[in-house]
């Protein structure tokens, strides 16, 4: 994940704009969740009624489709996140957003592969995800729960791992629980 603040348009989409970018990100969605997330960009434009040229001018490269499908998502994950606050101890709260974040990682087939990009992306709901796993993170590091050397790049690649190994087949998602508890008690204090 980045450290950047959040990307935002300079100025407000004219209303066609915005109205193809909404059909491209309703029929992205549709065809990820379908294909996975390795479908074809061009289906995509079809879909959505705009030119291949269009989708590219909002969205450059899949990664950004990606995160901008993920973006709603990654939002309500972390506002969950805050909502949860204080009913469990930090390491608690650690568990829990990981969790959440592999199953968002599942949502479609392939984004797993490409999470720590799109999680790069600087959207609003990356962002939001990001300073939330920091927070999360340094709480639990001044509870003593978490060493003091794990980032969020440690917890990004657990969160991949994972996901790659469910979307591969090798594990349910009920496991996903046990999974993430393994690699916290992997980096909680000796």
């Amino acid at each position: 994940m980045t450290k950047n603040p959040p990307v935002t348009d300079e100025a407000p989409l004219r209303a066609d704009a915005a109205r193809n970018r909404e059909r491209i990100l309703a029929a992205a969605e549709e065809i990820f969740l379908e294909r996975g997330a390795a479908a074809s960009l061009d289906d995509i434009a079809k879909r959505a009624k705009v030119g291949i040229g269009t989708l590219y001018r909002r969205f450059p490269t899949r990664e950004a489709l990606l995160a901008a499908t993920s973006d709603e998502r990654m939002m309500s994950l972390a506002e969950a996140s805050r909502k949860r606050d204080g009913q469990g101890d930090p390491a608690a709260s650690v568990r829990a957003f990981a969790r959440d974040l592999v199953a968002h990682a599942s949502h479609y087939r392939g984004l797993a592969a490409t999470l720590g990009t799109v999680l790069q992306s600087g959207t609003p709901g990356c962002h939001a995800g990001r300073v939330e796993a920091e927070r999360l993170l340094q709480r639990a590091q001044q509870a003593g729960a978490v060493r003091d050397d794990v980032t969020v790049e440690d917890l990004v690649c657990m969160v991949t791992a994972i996901s790659l190994g469910i979307e591969q087949g090798s594990t349910a998602k009920a496991r996903i629980p046990h999974l993430v508890d393994l690699f916290l008690d992997g980096i909680g204090k000796r």
